[in-house]
């Protein structure tokens, strides 16, 4: 994902689609109860506008970050859903347009960070094309949230493959942010894209193989679904256990979803 605009572009219509679900919404639907637990609409919406900011410092003033990034390491396990529950208290129309306006804001710093440019953020520091793959993930990853609140079922777009490929490359941070020592040897991942096509990612004739539809991918690497109730496919003990720690956010390990039915 090296041309910054291509997954800009993409980042705009994803923010676009999850827009579209929650800009004609009432109070009582903003405060509506979602798949996370103790989040509503309202702070799903409200996190996304709180990660664009703490994005946008980084971008900008690095050392400022610093300073937001120490307060996080100081509560690893508090820090996102008070932001969350920061923004969550506000009217519901002053949430979107400031969602709209500091996402906006985050368009333009991005396009304009110098090309082979870093910029710290919670995780590995970032570059400009992987921070809006990055925010493309969560804008995904929370849409699909708040489309399973409202019963609306979305249909998968090809922006999914920067989702797909930022889970690949978070391969080694779902191992280590829990104390568990990554595999030393690269993993082959093969999807099946939304039209039908191959998404392959990693070395031909690796042991450690994942197979099976990107969607389920996608759901799985944002941790909105449960291991089994994917159609993915492990060959290989590490490969397996990867799809039960999967994680393609930054952050403390995230608690994933419990199995349908459960």
């Amino acid at each position: 994902m090296s041309d910054p605009a291509v997954v800009l572009d993409d980042l705009r219509e994803e923010s676009e689609e999850l827009d579209f679900l929650v800009r004609e919404l009432s109070d009582g639907q903003w405060g509506a109860p979602t798949p996370a637990p103790g989040w509503t609409i309202a702070h799903q919406i409200a996190h996304l506008a709180w990660t664009d900011r703490a994005a946008l410092l980084a971008a900008t003033d690095p050392e400022a970050f610093a300073v937001e990034a120490g307060k996080a390491l100081a509560a690893p396990d508090r820090f996102v859903d008070e932001g969350a529950e920061e923004g969550a208290k506000l009217p519901p129309a002053e949430l979107l347009a400031g969602w709209r306006a500091g996402r906006q804001s985050l368009q333009e710093a991005l396009r304009a960070v110098p090309p082979g440019a870093r910029f710290p953020w919670y995780g590995p520091p970032m570059s400009a094309p992987a921070m809006a793959t990055a925010r493309l993930m969560e804008t995904w990853a929370h849409a699909q949230d708040v489309a399973d609140t409202l019963g609306v079922v979305r249909t998968p777009t090809a922006r999914l493959r920067h989702v797909a490929w930022i889970g690949v490359r978070a391969r080694d941070y779902a191992f280590l942010v829990r104390g568990i020592p990554a595999p030393a040897e690269p993993f082959r991942v093969e999807l099946v894209g939304v039209g039908g096509e191959s998404w392959a990612y990693g070395p031909e004739g690796a042991a450690q193989v994942v197979t099976g539809p990107a969607l389920d991918f996608c759901l799985l690497v944002t941790q909105r679904v449960h291991r089994d109730d994917t159609a993915l496919v492990a060959h290989g003990p590490d490969a397996e256990r990867w799809l039960t720690i999967a994680q393609a956010f930054a952050g403390p390990a995230g608690t994933g979803r419990t199995p349908e039915g459960a």
